[in-house]
């Protein structure tokens, strides 16, 4: 069903002065609230939101012959695991109460993670909530037991964070900024450990996908865990000695363990975008350079995509990010083809990020422009761009 906005489209001028400026202002408030507007989820095919109780991490066990070390050490490592924050998952959010006036931002992962780095340059005064999984972060926001939620998106060697697209169109947050993140990778194992000694190495996929060079000259098993931090934190805690993780220098002076090889991923020029969400979205100014994300699904036909991108370039919008993902509940789409019968295609949601504030009336028309033939159109935020 397309979203009809509550403006008119007209030509757009090249700037926008006293009143103009403040109908402009008034209008891109209108846009914002494309993002409030309800809409069916079957319609967008986004997954059953009853699913999202039901926990996706992964379960780490303990491997048979690992070596077991019982010490002053081993003990002293345990009671300094214990006094870390304890992640929250989605179904003990309820009962975590919120404390003082601080900002609280929520990220996903443990003490250590390159989400809580990327959460501290963004508030750097603000208490860190880690969260078990990213559902949890989302719902951490909703349930104001959190202010912000500081999730990666897309990083410049393994590319898109699906999982938070997905997210992104299931809950009701918005994208109030952004955080771009220099990552650096680190080989961590226990003390007196070489890294020729190493069996297999443990982290999250995309940190595993990243280092894919160095883990192959390596000959180490790669295993997957819910994040960086946390697989240091296992072997920390487990004391595997022919386990190492890949994770940050900081998770290595929490847990504990010795950096083997600093700086190991595939490129030196790694950079993770983070996305800041917020219960509410912020008043679009035109004082600095500012981004807008949208997602929206098209009809099946010949040249829909190219039109979908015309408005913006017939308007000189300049587009940062294009992502595409078939729809959860409806992937296949039924095309009556005159020539040889029906035809199915897979049916797709669009996210694109362009370089414009809603406040500028060339955003305002290229949206007014787009719904005139989008099926679904949702505003997912405007926020300035990160230029650090």
């Amino acid at each position: 069903m397309a979203l009809r906005a509550a403006w008119t489209s007209s030509a757009y001028p090249s700037r926008t002065t006293g009143r103009t400026a403040a109908r402009s202002r008034h209008r891109a408030a209108e846009v914002l609230a494309i993002g409030r507007w309800g809409f069916d989820a079957a319609t967008v095919g986004d997954e059953d939101k009853s699913s999202s109780s039901a926990s996706s991490s992964v379960e780490l066990r303990r491997v048979p012959g690992a070596v077991e070390e019982v010490d002053e050490s081993s003990k002293k490592v345990q009671r300094d695991l214990s006094s870390l924050p304890k992640p929250l998952s989605v179904t003990d959010l309820s009962a975590c109460p919120s404390h003082g006036s601080n900002v609280r931002v929520a990220y996903q992962g443990v003490p250590g993670a390159f989400s809580e780095a990327a959460a501290l340059k963004a508030y750097p005064q603000c208490e860190a909530v880690p969260c078990d999984q990213f559902e949890a972060a989302f719902k951490a926001v909703e349930l104001w037991l959190v202010d912000k939620a500081v999730l990666p998106i897309e990083n410049s060697l393994g590319g898109s964070i699906h999982r938070n697209y997905d997210l992104l169109l299931r809950h009701r947050l918005y994208i109030v900024g952004e955080v771009q993140l220099a990552v650096n990778h680190c080989l961590l194992g226990l003390p007196g450990v070489r890294k020729e000694e190493l069996k297999r190495v443990l982290s999250h996929p995309q940190a595993l996908s990243q280092c894919e060079n160095t883990l192959a000259k390596l000959g180490v098993i790669r295993e997957s865990v819910d994040d960086t931090a946390g697989a240091a934190q296992f072997v920390a805690a487990n004391r595997l000695r022919d386990a190492g993780a890949v994770a940050s220098a900081r998770a290595a002076e929490i847990y504990g363990l010795n950096i083997l090889a600093e700086g190991i991923q595939d490129d030196s020029d790694n950079i993770t975008r983070f996305l800041i969400l917020a219960r509410e979205p912020i008043i679009p100014g035109t004082d600095k350079p500012f981004k807008t994300s949208i997602v929206f699904t098209l009809e099946e036909g010949p040249g829909v995509i190219f039109k979908a991108l015309a408005v913006f370039a017939l308007r000189e919008i300049n587009l940062t990010k294009i992502e595409s993902r078939p729809q959860r509940k409806r992937p296949l789409r039924v095309v009556d083809d005159s020539n040889s019968g029906s035809a199915k295609y897979f049916d797709y949601l669009f996210y694109i990020d362009f370089e414009a504030s809603l406040a500028d009336l060339r955003a305002q028309n290229a949206l007014s422009h787009l719904q005139e033939f989008a099926t679904f159109l949702r505003v997912l935020g405007c926020y300035p761009m990160d230029s650090s």
